[in-house]
C-alpha cells in the first residue's frame, strides 16, 4: 500500500507475516524506485507467494505481532489505516491457528510412531486416533484451523487409519473364524435341546439348561450375522420348551401393561445412562475450569476455553434430551396407572359376569328342584296362581277369600326362601332376599331363565297382595 515516512516522502509499503515467529516483516520503497511495474509485481506475484526481487534501496524492519501495538512505527503513515487494523486482527488469528496446528502435528507424530510399531491391530491405538481426529474435526467445524492445515492433518490421519484398517482386516478374519466355530457349537446344543424338548423329558432341567445357554450367548463375542441367527434359534427353542412345559398358551403375546412396563424399565435405564453421561461431562468441565487458571501459556488457555465451550454445549444438549426423557417417564407412569385401572376394572367385570352366570345356573336348578318337589302337591300353588290372576283382573282386594290369600302368602314365602338360600354375587343376593322391592325384583329377573322370570314375578305380585292386605287390615 502507499504511505509516507517521517519526512512526508511518499513510499510504497509491503508487509509479510511470519506466523511461526509471530513477527511481521516490513519493507518500504521510495517513490523513485517504486515504479508502476514494481507495484504491479507486488500486488500480483508477491502477494501470491511468487518471489520478486527487491531494489537495494528498500528499507527492512521487523515488528512483533501484537493486538495492542500498531503494526507500523509511528513515523509511517498510510492512506488506509483500516486495512492495517484488519490485517493485524486476522494475522493474530493465523498465528494462533498455526500454533494449534503445531500442537496437533506433535500429537500426530506420536501417533505415527505408535502405529508404525504395531504388528497387529490395536484397539487402543484406533481409539486414540479416533479421539485425535474428533478433536481436529471440532476445530475445523469451529474454523479454528486454516484450510491448508486442516487438509494436511486430514491426509496424514487418513493414512494412519488406512494402515490400522489393514491390520484390523486380518484380525476380523480371525474373529470371523472364531465366531463361526462358536456359532456351530451353539446350533448343535440348541438342536440337542429341541430334540429333548420334543421327547418331553425333564422339562424343568431342560429349561434351566436353556437359560444357562442364553447367559453364555450374551457373554461371548460373535459377528452380527451369527448373533442374529443364534438369537432367532434360541428364541424359537425357548418357545418350544415353554409350550411343552406350561401349555399352548405359554407363548401368547404379552398384555399392554406388560409392554408398557418393559418400555418404562428401558426408559429408566436410558435416563440413568444419560444422567451419568452428564455427570462425566460436568466433571470434565470442572476440570477444564480448574486447569485454565494454571494453563501453560495463552494458547493452552484459549484451547481450554474452546473445550469448555464445547463441553457446555454437550451438557446443554444432553439436559434437553434428559428433560424429554423425564417427561416421557411421567407420561408412561400415567399410562401405566390408567392401564392398571382398566385391567382391574376388566378383572372385576369378569368376576361379576362369572358370579352372575353361576348364580343364574344355581337358582335355576334349585327352583327346578323345588318345582319338581311340589308337582304332587294338592294344587294349592295353582289355585294361588289362579287367585292371583283373578286379583290382576279385579281391582278390589276383597274379591280374594282369606283362604286363598293365606295360600298365596305361604307359597310366596317359599319361593323367596328358595332364592335367598342361593350364595351368589352381592347384588343378586340382595335381590333374592328383598323381594318386596320392585327394583330388586328386576335384578333377579335379569339373572334368571324364563321359568324363573315367571316364578319371581309371581312372587313379587304375591308380596304386593300381602302388603296391600296388611295396609287394609292395619
Amino acid at each position: 500500500m502507499w504511505g509516507s515516512n517521517a519526512t512526508e516522502e511518499k513510499i510504497l509499503i509491503a508487509m509479510q507475516l511470519r506466523s511461526e515467529d509471530n513477527k511481521v516483516d516490513i519493507w518500504t520503497f521510495p517513490e523513485a524506485v517504486a515504479t508502476d511495474e514494481f507495484a504491479r509485481q507486488l500486488l500480483g506475484d508477491w502477494r501470491n507467494d511468487v518471489a520478486v526481487p527487491f531494489p537495494e534501496s528498500a528499507t527492512h524492519m521487523e515488528r512483533e505481532l501484537s493486538m495492542s501495538d500498531s503494526l507500523l512505527p509511528e513515523e509511517i503513515k498510510v492512506e488506509r489505516g483500516d486495512i492495517i487494523q484488519r490485517a493485524q486482527t486476522e494475522w493474530h488469528f493465523v498465528v494462533l491457528s498455526s500454533k494449534l496446528n503445531e500442537v496437533y502435528q506433535t500429537e500426530l507424530g506420536e501417533l505415527k510412531a505408535k502405529v508404525a510399531g504395531l504388528k497387529s491391530f490395536n484397539n487402543d491405538a484406533w481409539n486414540e486416533l479416533k479421539t485425535f481426529w474428533s478433536k481436529v474435526q471440532n476445530q475445523v467445524r469451529e474454523r479454528n484451523l486454516l484450510r491448508g492445515h486442516a487438509d494436511l492433518l486430514r491426509d496424514e490421519t487418513n493414512a494412519l487409519f488406512s494402515k490400522l484398517k489393514g491390520l484390523r482386516s486380518a484380525l476380523d478374519e480371525e474373529f470371523r473364524q472364531t465366531s463361526q466355530s462358536l456359532h456351530d457349537t451353539f446350533m448343535e446344543n440348541l438342536a440337542s435341546l429341541e430334540q429333548r424338548a420334543a421327547e418331553g423329558t425333564r422339562l424343568p432341567a431342560l429349561f434351566d439348561e436353556l437359560k444357562e445357554l442364553q447367559r453364555k450367548f450374551r457373554e461371548i463375542k460373535l459377528t452380527r450375522e451369527h448373533r442374529s441367527i443364534i438369537w432367532e434359534r434360541l428364541d424359537a427353542t425357548f418357545k418350544v420348551v415353554k409350550e411343552k412345559r406350561f401349555g399352548p398358551n405359554a407363548n401368547n403375546e404379552s398384555s399392554a401393561l406388560d409392554r408398557l412396563n418393559r418400555r418404562y424399565n428401558g426408559l429408566l435405564g436410558a435416563i440413568d445412562k444419560m444422567q451419568k453421561s452428564i455427570s462425566r461431562d460436568q466433571e470434565d468441565l470442572n476440570f477444564q475450569q480448574r486447569k485454565i487458571d494454571s494453563s501453560d501459556g495463552q494458547l493452552e488457555a484459549q484451547i481450554r476455553q474452546a473445550k469448555i465451550k464445547m463441553t457446555k454445549e454437550r451438557i446443554r444438549s444432553k439436559n434437553e434430551k434428559l428433560a424429554e426423557m423425564l417427561q416421557t417417564k411421567i407420561d408412561l407412569e400415567k399410562r401405566i396407572g390408567a392401564q392398571k385401572e382398566k385391567e382391574t376394572k376388566r378383572q372385576k367385570q369378569g368376576e361379576i359376569a362369572a358370579a352372575k352366570a353361576a348364580a343364574k345356573e344355581k337358582i335355576a336348578s334349585r327352583i327346578a328342584a323345588s318345582a319338581a318337589a311340589r308337582k304332587d302337591d294338592d294344587g294349592k300353588l295353582e289355585k294361588a296362581a289362579e287367585a292371583l290372576g283373578a286379583k290382576k283382573e279385579v281391582t278390589p282386594v276383597e274379591t280374594a277369600t282369606p283362604e286363598v290369600i293365606a295360600e298365596v302368602v305361604a307359597n310366596g314365602v317359599a319361593v323367596a326362601a328358595t332364592i335367598a338360600e342361593t350364595p351368589v354375587a352381592e347384588t343378586v343376593v340382595e335381590a333374592a332376599t328383598t323381594v318386596e322391592t320392585p327394583a330388586v325384583t328386576e335384578t333377579v329377573v335379569e339373572a334368571a331363565t324364563s321359568e324363573i322370570d315367571e316364578i319371581v314375578a309371581n312372587g313379587a305380585a304375591i308380596t304386593g297382595i300381602v302388603n296391600e292386605e296388611e295396609n287394609t287390615e292395619g
